[in-house]
């Protein structure tokens, strides 16, 4: 349970710190959402080959890992507001190195586009685990989804429509002015009278001092697994998604369709609540990993892209959406009181993880084989986790 709290400051919990921490989540992901659609088309146009593309996120990546392990080490040397701040300035240069339309950036912009999400997940995390009561839970989550799933609605898009029928350098000009708004929007609720973002209850430590502590515990191994293999999956919707459509033949515009025909997902996740409710978070979360890997399995059967592809992208992206929602609980819920700031950072390092093994397992597999080996492999994972949830305590 979460230490006692002064009944007004419970109040505005409930009523105000969700919403306008939504909101916030909702603009940030807007300017990432810009940024990440068209990231790989610009990549993919200045490197020249699919394999470029992936060797450039597994660098990325790599710069990405190494930041998010230390951002209890920067919040021992600046207040959370700055941390906040310096992640989401790093989409801001991210941007802007891709403007510079210098090849040997690449890997440096998609370094930083994953160092600020790992930045500002850190962060948010430990508001919500801090002020957010355990019973609020689903409820907040489902919230952060829908904000999120209206930000990655509109702005894939937008951005494939300036890329493809405006001029190619606009997405990545747009995408600063939404990062620039939602680092407005936080300090103007950092200033403002609301007590949570203003005097936060935790540090964030560093992570590599709780690793083997956090990894000894089975149902936290069990929730690092979950948000490890879902964000896999998202890494790589987000890079080779958009070239599958490309290799499709289909219209360029398709590849920010198929992003935002995903995000439309996100706001439907009132529905996974009430299946939830009729069910148990467990249960959804088994099943959506099982659709998950039903859908990765047909694009390896089918092969070399084709436009029916399409259609196994999205359904994948289905069950993914559900675990969304949901996969952040059984951490949530099964951390010890104690042991929960620790052992937060170490579980938020999951999006660097997995933006570190989707470009890392293409990679060895484009050394091996065809690139479709890569739906297999993803979808044994999937059911390797869903199998493992099956441990979960139905309680969660």
């Amino acid at each position: 349970m979460l230490l006692h709290r002064p009944h007004a400051i419970h109040q505005i919990v409930r009523d105000d710190y969700g919403w306008p921490l939504s909101r916030l989540s909702g603009l940030e992901g807007l300017g990432r959402s810009i940024t990440v659609t068209v990231l790989p088309l610009a990549a993919f146009t200045l490197l020249g080959s699919k394999e470029a593309v992936t060797y450039a996120y597994f660098a990325g990546s790599l710069v990405a890992l190494f930041a998010t392990l230390n951002v209890g080490t920067l919040e021992s040397w600046m207040a959370r507001r700055w941390v906040v701040t310096l992640g989401m300035s790093c989409i801001v240069v991210a941007n802007l190195v891709v403007l510079s339309e210098r090849d040997a950036l690449i890997p440096i912009a998609m370094g930083l586009v994953a160092t600020e999400a790992a930045i500002f997940t850190v962060c948010m995390s430990l508001f919500i685990m801090d002020y957010i009561d355990k019973r609020e839970l689903r409820r907040n989550e489902s919230r952060r989804m829908m904000h999120n799933g209206v930000a990655w609605t509109i702005g894939p898009m937008v951005s494939i429509l300036l890329y493809t029928e405006v001029d190619d350098r606009l997405p990545f000009l747009v995408a600063i002015v939404c990062a620039v708004v939602a680092l407005t929007y936080f300090w103007v609720l950092r200033m403002g009278t609301n007590p949570v973002l203003s005097t936060p209850r935790s540090k964030a430590p560093n992570p590599l001092q709780n690793v083997p502590r956090y990894f000894r515990q089975r149902y936290l191994r069990i929730a690092y697994l979950i948000t490890v293999v879902r964000g896999t999956f998202w890494a790589s919707l987000f890079i080779y998604a958009p070239l599958y459509t490309v290799e499709a033949g289909l219209p360029t515009w398709t590849a920010g369709g198929i992003v935002s025909a995903v995000a439309v997902l996100l706001i439907l996740s009132p529905t996974v609540l009430w299946l939830t409710d009729h069910t148990s978070t467990r249960f959804v979360i088994m099943a959506g990993f099982v659709l998950m890997a039903i859908s990765l399995v047909a694009l390896g059967v089918i092969g070399d892209a084709q436009a029916i592809g399409v259609v196994f992208w999205i359904t994948a992206a289905w069950g993914a959406s559900w675990l969304d929602v949901l996969g952040n609980i059984p951490f949530m819920r099964t951390v010890k009181p104690r042991e929960r700031i620790a052992m937060t950072t170490v579980f938020s390092s999951w999006r660097e993880t997995s933006s570190f093994v989707a470009p890392g397992l293409a990679a060895v597999i484009l050394l091996a084989g065809p690139f479709w080996v890569f739906y297999f492999v993803l979808a044994a994972a999937c059911l390797a986790t869903a199998c493992a949830a099956s441990a979960l305590p139905r309680r969660i």
